[in-house]
């Protein structure tokens, strides 16, 4: 009884009630999360000399660490996670534009304090791999825990094709899972199907470049190297390679939303025309909006405005 009281008593006072600030301290968690195990699971794999880890449990821990991700703030924040995810929601106009430079300074503020936490957890594992050098190239490099690098054989207009084409099918996959008007999944699943998805593009679509696909969780990590003592040379190597993972991925986004609103979404029949139209043999059909803007949707604006909001 003690304790109910004692939480009942701090909730009153520490409770934010204010939506905006609710959203960015939701995003901030996540995102935190979300970074935490993708380059963790980098980390333990390169510090081991791949005798803990290899190229398929990175893939892994990068898609387990979206679903629980989007578990942590999908109800509140809608769990973008990703600037290139809440460009597409606006363009779908499930996010207002005026939030757009918030969320992209909450994701990647968190990219960067993550980036942080990796490092202190694997600081000493760091320094030993590396000899006590902090080094962007050569064999001993640790940049690449924290940030995406070229193959050695890639280009940068190829790098930039490589990031436009995974990222739209990112975007596109996504739009397709949570569109109830399409095939549908059962509600509350949406996150492992998310992280099924990015997992699919990780294994057939990362050898060029590592797959970033999000430009807080390349750019905030990169930053935290610079700062960290890694040096200059994270912006300069591949031929100043960092701006490649934070614009391309944009127009990925843009190019996704695109094509599955074009190709898919536009042609849902309106609820009249499905009110006369006989279900297709077979098919569950789903009346709803055609593209519900996030994952799990934020109570307080579905009740506010009688339709979910925004999106991992």
């Amino acid at each position: 009884m003690a304790t109910n009281s004692i939480l009942k008593r701090a909730r009153a006072l520490l409770r934010i009630r204010n939506q905006l600030a609710r959203e960015c301290l939701a995003e901030l968690l996540a995102v935190f999360v979300l970074i935490l195990i993708t380059l963790g699971g980098s980390a333990q794999t390169l510090t081991s000399s791949g005798t803990k880890g290899n190229i398929l449990t990175s893939n892994l821990a990068g898609a387990l660490a979206v679903m629980v991700a989007i578990y942590t703030a999908g109800g509140v924040s809608g769990a973008h996670l990703n600037p290139a995810f809440s460009l597409a929601m606006c363009l779908v106009e499930q996010l207002p534009w005026w939030k757009f430079p918030i969320f992209v300074a909450v994701q990647t503020l968190g990219a960067f304090v993550s980036a942080g936490a990796v490092y202190a957890l694997y600081s000493d594992a760091i320094r030993h791999y590396s000899n006590g050098t902090l080094a962007v190239s050569g064999p001993r490099e640790t940049a690449s825990i924290f940030a995406t690098y070229p193959a050695d054989h890639l280009s940068i207009s190829n790098g930039f094709l490589d990031q436009v084409m995974g990222t739209a099918v990112l975007i596109l996959g996504i739009q397709a899972i949570v569109d109830t008007r399409n095939k549908g999944i059962p509600k509350g699943l949406e996150p492992v199907a998310v992280a099924l998805l990015v997992l699919s593009i990780e294994v057939s679509m990362g050898s060029n470049c590592g797959c970033p696909m999000n430009p807080a969780r390349d750019f905030g990590p990169r930053l935290f190297t610079y700062v960290a003592g890694w040096g200059a040379e994270v912006f300069s190597r591949g031929n100043g390679w960092w701006w490649v993972p934070v614009v391309a991925p944009l127009v990925g986004a843009a190019l996704g939303s695109v094509l599955y609103q074009l190709l898919v979404a536009f042609h849902h029949p309106e609820e009249e025309e499905e009110e006369e139209t006989p279900a297709p043999h077979g098919a569950l059909v789903l009346v709803n909006s055609a593209i519900p803007p996030d994952i799990t949707g934020s109570p307080s604006e579905k009740d506010a405005k009688g339709k979910l909001p925004q999106k991992t």
